[in-house]
């Protein structure tokens, strides 16, 4: 840290990602100023689903078992069309996740959050100022100067890097000179929030009800919620459809009367959106603040936590003069790409679901049909794409895929393997300072070895190099990958030879 600056980093925003991405730099050793413009939890849900990439994150930095607590695994997706017939269906619950736990888990925000919170409370380098609202920041050389106001008192910290965390209508993005671009899809539904009183009488798995009346998504959640989703027509105004008379009348056709009780309603606008730039100067923004997407997929909270457990290394290691400030131009080049997949695949479902047209849905309805039964159901967790460019290894065929968390007994060998870089496989002396984390070569994984040598077989390599937010950097030998790893922080973010 420079003489001139108060903190390493400061992070706008205390939501999911913004305490995880607090939690992800202090693990670091990261000074961490944390700006939350509200005093408590919002305590109402909002985000339902993270997948099993995103338990692993919450491992890392030691909640995974809290957050797994108040949360609900689901094991099946399905996609039905008025009449009960099955469109699509996901088996999320009938094939292992890479990651070592349940591919679909559905969730309580607020509970995640009091979790969060309360591990950030634990970190001595995190100095969290809720009921703080950020006002604007200036960039002079390589200092931020952030100014923000606490009760109406103006106040100000200089820092390296800026993170906004701050949601779709981040004021860190404005004030950057940054916008989002629309990608054409827009719609507006009515979200009904219960808590669950009789279980029984609920619908085992998530559903989306494609009925071109009312498209409708049905989904169970966790600390004991479920929440109804329901498309909105061109003339059916918020004060209209959030009526009491207009929602009872809208579960009436799931008999849960006495079943569960309201919680609230909201009006929200699904929509598809990309910040054209996610970094500006030294500022630069994840989640929400870069990226919005319909709720399809469940894949929104998920892309803003991978936002920053990406970002969030490759600052420690700029920090630590691992790597120069070029690095984080590969935040962008991997991540935008994975996010595009994602708003294209919650789009492709939210088509299937939003058909208005009861022509158009009979077509529908039988073109899905006729591919499930040629094709079958999916299983297992939803396929996400691998990293195509950035600080990876052009010459692997494996560089970009995550690498697997493997379990034992209920042991996971990401706690035996530590945080930072891992290389594996080759028993060679490894120097901690290179790759900025102790190496772990195959002997000292007591009985996780036969795991990782039947997969390093299966792929054909003999070692391979695990960059911090566990992709592979890439698959060779060890002494090489060493060397173009350590090469490829101090390059411009671009596929390393």
């Amino acid at each position: 840290m420079t003489a001139t600056c108060d903190f390493d980093v400061v992070v706008v925003g205390a939501g999911p990602v913004g305490l995880v991405a607090a939690l992800l730099l202090a693990k670091q050793g990261i000074s961490v100023l944390l700006l939350e413009k509200e005093r408590s939890i919002f305590p109402l849900p909002r985000a339902a689903h993270i997948d099993h990439e995103i338990m692993r994150i919450f491992q890392s930095i030691g909640v995974a078992d809290d957050v797994a607590s108040s949360s609900e695994v689901s094991t099946r997706y399905e996609f039905l069309n008025v009449s009960g017939d099955v469109l699509m269906r996901f088996d999320t619950g009938r094939a292992a996740a890479l990651s070592g736990w349940p591919p679909s888990n559905m969730i309580h925000q607020p509970s995640i959050e009091h979790v969060l919170r309360a591990r950030v409370a634990e970190c001595d380098s995190i100095d969290t100022r809720y009921g703080t609202a950020y006002r604007h920041h200036e960039t002079c050389g390589e200092v931020v100067t952030v100014h923000f106001d606490t009760q109406g008192k103006a106040s100000q910290a200089c820092c390296r890097f800026l993170l906004g965390c701050d949601g779709a209508n981040s004021a860190v993005r404005a004030n950057s000179g940054l916008s989002l671009v629309d990608l054409g899809f827009s719609e507006r539904w009515l979200v009904i929030d219960t808590k669950v009183i009789d279980s029984s009488r609920l619908p085992r798995h998530n559903l989306q009800i494609c009925d071109p009346e009312r498209p409708t998504t049905s989904v169970r959640m966790g600390a004991g919620r479920h929440r109804w989703e329901f498309m909105l027509k061109a003339e059916e105004d918020e004060d209209r459809v959030s009526a009491p008379a207009f929602v009872a009348n809208l579960l009436a056709r799931w008999d849960v009367d006495g079943a569960v009780e309201l919680e609230r309603t909201a009006t929200y606008t699904f929509e598809a959106r990309v910040a054209n730039d996610w970094m500006q100067d030294r500022v630069l923004i994840a989640g929400d603040a870069a990226h919005l997407m319909p709720p399809f997929a469940g894949q929104g909270l998920c892309s803003g936590i991978r936002d920053v457990e990406n970002l969030t290394w490759k600052l420690g290691a700029i920090l630590a003069g691992r790597a120069n400030t070029s690095l984080l131009f590969s935040y962008q080049t991997e991540r935008e790409p994975h996010v595009r997949a994602m708003i294209d695949l919650a789009v492709m479902m939210g088509k299937v679901v939003c058909v208005t047209d009861p022509d158009l849905a009979l077509a529908r309805d039988k073109n899905l049909i006729e591919t499930r039964r040629a094709s079958g159901d999916a299983s297992g967790a939803i396929p996400n794409p691998k990293l195509g460019t950035g600080l990876l290894q052009a010459t692997s065929n494996i560089a970009g895929e995550l690498f697997p968390q493997f379990t034992h007994k209920g042991s996971r060998s990401d706690d035996l393997f530590g945080h930072g870089a891992w290389l594996i496989g080759e028993s060679i002396g490894i120097d901690g300072n290179t790759l900025g984390a102790a190496g772990v070569s195959i002997p000292s994984l007591s009985y996780f070895s036969p795991l990782v040598s039947q997969w390093l077989d299966d792929k054909g390599y003999n070692a391979v190099l695990v960059r911090p937010d566990r992709v592979i950097f890439g698959g060779g030998n060890a002494a090489e990958l060493i060397t173009a790893y350590a090469d490829g922080l101090y390059q411009e973010a671009r596929v390393v030879a």
